[in-house]
Order: C-alpha cells, then sequence, then structure tokens
C-alpha cells in the first residue's frame, strides 16, 4: 500500500470517530496511541480534569532535550443546522476531494503523520521526533494550554514545532492571539413603567458593548508599525448578547460573548484594564446603588497566545528550505503554535488543506495536499537523518 493509500484509510478511521468539542476524543486518542505504540514511541496519554478528553504526547528515538515535534488538534467544530450533502462523519471521495467533518482542519494533518511512521521512527535513531495531539482547541485551546504546562517543566522537551493547521502547505510564522469571554450582568427585575426601580442588566450590557466599540476604534489607532496583518491593528468584536423576558418586564439578567484577536499582548492588557475600571468604577456602583446583590462577572473562555514572527526560528527556516517557498506568512486565524513558543520552542504552521474550507459544511481536503504533505514529512525524515534540522 502507498503511503497516500495508507493515510486515505488512516484518515476515513479518524472522521468516523466524531470528535465534536462538545464530546469525548478517547476513542480517537486509544487509536493514534495504538499506532505510535506500535511504531516504538513510547506514549503518554493525559486525561483532562474531566476525565472525558486526553493530550497525547508521544517520542520515537532517545530521551533527551531538543528534537521536532509535530502537533494538531483532535477536535472538531459541530456539523449541526449545516447543509452537508453527505455524512459528515463518513468520509468519502469525489473527484480527488476527500469529503468529511475535520478532513482539513485538522484531521489530514494527524492521518500523514500517522501513514510516515515507520520512516519517522527510522529517522528517530540520533534524534527525538516528538508528537502532540491535543482536545478542545476549537473552545480556547484548553488542551495545548494544559500541555504545554507540563512540557515547561521537563528538561528534555522539544526545541522546535510543526503545527499541521491548514496553509495550503505554505510556511506561516505569525498570527493574532485569540481571546474569548463570557460577561454575565445580574440586575434586579422590575414593572416596565418603572424602570428606576429596577436594575436592568440589559441596559448596563448595552453600556459595557458600547465601550467595547469605542475600544475597537481605539485598536486601530494602536495599529504597530509595519504590521504584517490584515487587518494590520487588534479586533474586538461582539458576538452575542442575549437577556430580558418581555417588553414591559425589567430585564434582570443578560449575558454577553465577545472576542479580541491582539497583534501584541500590551493590547490586550489595554484592553482589559479599561474595561476593568468601567465595571469597578462606573456600571457596578450604579447597579448596586439600586440592588446591592448586582453583580457583573467575567468568564474567560479562553485566551490564547498569538505566535509572534522571530528573527531567529529554526522551523521556519526548515520548512521554507524543504518547500521550496520565498518566505513565510502570516494569517487572521488563531492556532495553539503561541503556546508552544511561549515555553521556548521554535514554531511554523504549515499543513494540507484550506482555511476556507474550515467549519463549513462539506469540508474537504484535497488527495494532492496530502500528497504533498506527505512529501514534505518524508523531506524532514531525510533531514533529521542528516542531522541538518
Amino acid at each position: 500500500m502507498s503511503d497516500l493509500s495508507a493515510c486515505r484509510a488512516i484518515l476515513g478511521n479518524l472522521i468516523a470517530m466524531p470528535t465534536v468539542s462538545a464530546d469525548s476524543n478517547l476513542a480517537i486518542i486509544s487509536y493514534i496511541a495504538d499506532r505510535l505504540e506500535h511504531a516504538g514511541a513510547r506514549v503518554e496519554v493525559m486525561p483532562s480534569a474531566c476525565g472525558t478528553k486526553a493530550n497525547l504526547f508521544a517520542t520515537l528515538g532517545p530521551d533527551r532535550p531538543g528534537g521536532l515535534m509535530f502537533s494538531g488538534h483532535t477536535d472538531v467544530v459541530p456539523v449541526a443546522d449545516q447543509p452537508w450533502t453527505s455524512d459528515p462523519f463518513r468520509m468519502e471521495e469525489r473527484e480527488g476531494l476527500l469529503y468529511g467533518r475535520g478532513t482539513c482542519d485538522m484531521k489530514g494533518f494527524i492521518a500523514a503523520c500517522l501513514a510516515r511512521l515507520d520512516d519517522m521512527a527510522e529517522a528517530a535513531q540520533s534524534r527525538p521526533i516528538h508528537f502532540a495531539f491535543t482536545h478542545d482547541e476549537e473552545v480556547g485551546c484548553l488542551g495545548a494550554r494544559s500541555l504545554a504546562g507540563v512540557l515547561r517543566d521537563r528538561e528534555a522537551r522539544p526545541s522546535l514545532a510543526i503545527i499541521g493547521e491548514p496553509t495550503d502547505m505554505a510556511p506561516i510564522e505569525g498570527h493574532k492571539g485569540c481571546c474569548e469571554y463570557t460577561v454575565t450582568f445580574t440586575g434586579s427585575e422590575g414593572h416596565g413603567s418603572a424602570p428606576e426601580r429596577g436594575v436592568n442588566a440589559v441596559e448596563y450590557a448595552a453600556r459595557y458593548v458600547a465601550r467595547l466599540l469605542e475600544l475597537r476604534q481605539a485598536l486601530i489607532d494602536r495599529a504597530p508599525a509595519g504590521s504584517r496583518f490584515d487587518p494590520p491593528h487588534s479586533t474586538i468584536n461582539v458576538g452575542a448578547l442575549k437577556g430580558g423576558h418581555a417588553h414591559n418586564v425589567i430585564a434582570g439578567h443578560a449575558v454577553l460573548d465577545w472576542e479580541m484577536r491582539p497583534v501584541v499582548p500590551a493590547d490586550m492588557d489595554f484592553v482589559k484594564a479599561d474595561l476593568a475600571a468601567l465595571v469597578r468604577d462606573g456600571l457596578l456602583p450604579e447597579m448596586q446603588r439600586v440592588f446591592p446583590g448586582a453583580g457583573i462577572a467575567t468568564e474567560v473562555i479562553g485566551e490564547v497566545a498569538g505566535l509572534i514572527p522571530m528573527d531567529s526560528n529554526a522551523a521556519r527556516d526548515l520548512i521554507q528550505r524543504l518547500t521550496g517557498a520565498n518566505g513565510a506568512g502570516v494569517v487572521p486565524f488563531g492556532t495553539e503554535a503561541g503556546l508552544f513558543q511561549e515555553i521556548g520552542m521554535e514554531v511554523v504552521i504549515c499543513g494540507p488543506g484550506s482555511i476556507a474550507q474550515a467549519h463549513r459544511p462539506d469540508e474537504f481536503v484535497s488527495l494532492d495536499q496530502l500528497g504533498q504533505c506527505l512529501d514534505l514529512l518524508g523531506r524532514i525524515c531525510g533531514a533529521v537523518r542528516s542531522g541538518t534540522v
């Protein structure tokens, strides 16, 4: 069986495991662990606190610091209410395209890694090759955050990382951060004819949103000189505001979902400090003067570091050299890459498929892209064997 045929078969098995973030990923972790152990890897399965999710970290080759890590997330986004033309959890091939939830984001890359295990095991005789497959990337990179915390404290951690998110096999060296928050406003209900006697949670949420829109403009003015991102500045998006019951009832409860994508960490600090002052010095005292039990509570859904382009990046240089790319780009979407960069790894993003297909109905990856990925993994193995990485 050719590597591409093996990759296609493995991908079909991975797609058949519906690892939507709300559900368990233990079956796919077990499947990956079995294949890695069969290839001779030392495998660690790291359960989450809830026990229904897990990360996997594995190593081929010597137990020593350094080496190269291939990384990907095992979870996928939901398919509910999407107009799929085929079963999203049964991979189908049509005209050289493989359809199914997760084919490009990002089980195609995981399948390619598993199809190349024999070559990787042979290449890792003198330098370790690592694998990191995580849970809950789509809902805040929760698994990678936990895994990075474990690896940070290890002497024998990888020095280079390749994150196989879909980039059409182009090297990517930077992306913005992604910070998601849910803010709950608790007020006091009453009859709509006397709004001053209650605390209208929706109204206070609306004032909070108004400040978010002011901060969005301020972030435009703070765009770093020479920023390569599109748009070049940090952004704020108001995703949802829910609250109230009826036209004539003072809303006692409201929930606001919003996100920020900072270009630099200082922008995140700027926004959070401004909002904390708004709540502490303005909104909350007003609410509690009418109803002492009023409150504003912020839940951090996820604060994922951006990937910062660095002058020195051996992982980027390796992929540029092996693909023949003239440079490395930046992208607007977030990944787990920044979490690994924060603990000292040099990181590049490169994987099969297009981000334009991710999260959409009839998601697909092409056999051509998988073939390119397999070829690149083969060249990486050659570089490891020759000692040039």
